[in-house]
């Protein structure tokens, strides 16, 4: 029984009637109860499966394909290469932050959960809770939307090359297509998480493998069949200053240049939103999200320099008038196998391997947004509550998997009328998400410091130095990541990202304000009797 002494004295007034009830239970389950609710999820997640899942959402071929272009632009082969690192590094104190709260509230509501109890002494749980559960689901539903659409754009752009290309008569799909791809896509994904645990189980794992592979295989493919390759110098000293947006600050240029790095790394709360499903959840949740963390960070820092290597020409491979429609990775993929053979087929192969491993992203994080929705409406938080946390005979909150995909088929309808509107909207994915991040690492470091205890992963006498690096980032990149990314500022140049994330703030300040204040009491207990 190693670590229930190390729970938090904040459950303390529950455990008597928890332990006394429960005494047949395994550990998992009394500690569950011990936070206030009856197990509900079948727990069969390994270690592996959890990291698994994490690390599928992670999924560095996801967001470093999908942005390469943007690295390419603010900054070229020096933001990317020793951007990466850098965002890695502070991505990784912002994990160890959540990873010890983690431990010591393995609960499926995770962020929202961690808040309300770290703010409990102090009366502003509830609070603290409902703006902390807002931000993340918001978060994570951008996320699935970003994710899912990214890979429509990618089949599109798959189809384009397919059929001859941009410049050879190839079909390039409208944006209604791309829509119902998109449609298409999540109604797949909703399909393959109303199945058992066990099944997602399998699905990830796969998924890992399969990032993991795809990784060294592309980056390892690519630059060997490219007849011509850039020099390491170009790859460790080029800093492309053309970005044609008007900016000329090389600093300017190479903080832009980190979004490519840090929207990748996202959604690793996922580990902390499945760990009802996980054994001995107080351990494995904590080591999920650390190790994909870390395990993404060296694979994908090979990915970078695997692709760098097979880039001559940035220019060209930004120009809307390439092959691949400046599409830049897929130019660069088509571009290496067609010098080589006389056809882009390897070229469009790899892009293939890339689509699958940005499904088995949307997928995963399909996954985890149910798993939030569960555990939001089973406190009361959303509309319709009641109908959102049921779970069928196979255990799995059914209703919340379909909310979850639908929420996120509505979230990209604004790219119909424009795409501006619709970065907005994403934009949500990292700026909003991270705020979830350091919402309860800021009350840890503040409100709950002297009360706070930890479980069996800790950090120990560096948790609240930890804590306050890991805040302070996230407040470095929300600012970053609100500046204007071209000059001059027009209504169609304006970065909307501090628009889109102020708009939600004040859409779940103003809830709490006029309704939620008077019935929501933060997390509520399941317990029977």
């Amino acid at each position: 029984m190693a670590g229930q002494g190390s729970y938090s004295r904040l459950a303390a007034d529950e455990a008597a009637a928890v332990i006394s009830g429960g005494g047949g239970d395994d550990y998992d389950s009394k500690k569950l109860r011990l936070l206030g609710y009856e197990p509900q999820l079948k727990r069969n997640l390994s270690l592996l499966s959890n990291f698994s899942v994490t690390f599928s959402i992670v999924s560095v071929l996801t967001g470093i394909t999908t942005l390469y272009g943007t690295g390419l632009q603010f900054g070229g082969p020096v933001t990317m290469v020793y951007g990466w690192p850098i965002a890695g590094a502070f991505t990784t104190v912002v994990g160890l932050a959540m990873a010890e709260i983690c431990s010591a509230y393995p609960t499926s509501g995770g962020l929202y959960f961690w808040s309300a109890r770290l703010c409990s002494e102090r009366r502003w749980g509830p609070f603290a809770s409902w703006l902390t559960g807002w931000f993340n689901i918001v978060g994570q539903w951008a996320v699935t939307t970003s994710v899912d659409y990214s890979l429509a754009q990618l089949i599109q752009v798959i189809i384009l090359l397919s059929t001859g290309g941009n410049n050879g008569g190839g079909y390039l799909a409208s944006k209604y297509e791309v829509i119902a791809i998109h449609a298409a896509i999540l109604l797949s994904h909703a399909l393959i998480n109303s199945l058992p645990i066990a099944w997602l189980s399998f699905f990830g794992q796969f998924a890992a493998a399969w990032n993991m592979l795809g990784v060294f295989v592309l980056m390892i493919a690519v630059p060997a069949v490219a007849t011509e390759r850039a020099s390491a110098k170009f790859v460790f000293t080029n800093f492309n200053t053309d970005n044609g947006a008007g900016i000329h600050s090389h600093v300017y240029i190479f903080l832009l240049g980190l979004l490519m790095s840090q929207y990748t790394l996202l959604g690793y709360d996922a580990s902390a939103h499945m760990t009802e499903e996980t054994k001995n959840a107080d351990k494995n949740g904590p080591i999920g999200i650390i190790s994909a963390i870390g395990i993404s960070i060296v694979v994908g820092w090979g990915y970078i320099l695997g692709v760098t290597f097979a880039v001559k020409d940035i220019p060209s491979l930004l120009s809307p008038d390439n092959e691949a429609g400046g599409y830049a990775i897929a130019q660069v993929f088509y571009q290496a196998f067609k010098s080589r053979y006389g056809s882009g087929v390897g070229g469009i192969v790899c892009l293939g391997i890339v689509a699958v491993a940005i499904y088995f992203c949307g997928m995963s994080s399909v996954t985890s947004n149910s798993r939030m929705a569960y555990a939001f409406s089973r406190d009361g938080a959303m509309p319709l509550s009641s109908v959102w946390h049921k779970v069928n005979e196979h255990e799995v909150p059914i209703n919340a998997v379909w909310l979850s995909a639908f929420v996120s088929l509505c979230m990209a309808l604004p790219s119909l009328g424009s795409l501006v509107a619709f970065q907005a909207m994403v934009s949500i994915a990292t700026i909003g998400l991270y705020i979830a991040y350091a919402l309860p690492i800021f009350f840890r470091v503040t409100l709950a410091r002297k009360h706070f205890v930890p479980g069996p992963f800790n950090l120990g006498r560096y948790g609240v130095l930890v804590g306050w690096v890991a805040v302070l980032w996230v407040v470095t990149i929300t600012v970053l990541f609100s500046l204007p990314v071209m000059y001059p500022v027009t209504r169609d140049t304006l970065n909307y990202t501090p628009v889109a994330v102020g708009g939600l703030f004040i859409l779940v300040l103003t809830s709490w304000v006029v309704s939620a204040r008077h019935w929501f009491k933060g997390p509520v207990t399941n317990l029977s009797g």
